[in-house]
């Protein structure tokens, strides 16, 4: 019984891995400095950006574009500051994870 208990807790914490570590690049690459989980900030929380783009089949291409060029006009009068040195890798791993709405 123990050790099935220690299994169950073990899976469980690998599981949630993956969330914190693209938290992690996110905050690594400087996203945090406008961008939250679950709140506004300088820009859109990355929840709600997930829910903006949710069941959009180009949603990925759009966003990563989005971040690489920067943009305005989406979410009000301040600007999305352009983020050409992010690499590929990193960028879709970012943008996947808030897509499945940063969790």
């Amino acid at each position: 019984m123990f050790r099935r208990a220690l299994f169950i807790s073990a899976l469980l914490a690998t599981a949630s891995v993956p969330a914190m570590a693209n938290m992690a690049l996110a905050t690594k690459l400087g996203c945090t400095a406008c961008h939250a989980v679950d709140k506004k900030l300088v820009g859109p929380s990355y929840q709600d950006v997930s829910k903006k783009y949710a069941g959009q089949k180009d949603a990925e291409a759009k966003l990563e574009a989005k971040v690489k060029k920067g943009g305005s006009g989406v979410w009000g009068p301040v600007p999305m500051p352009p983020n050409p040195t992010v690499s590929d890798a990193d960028l879709q791993t970012v943008v996947k994870w808030i897509l499945s709405g940063a969790k």
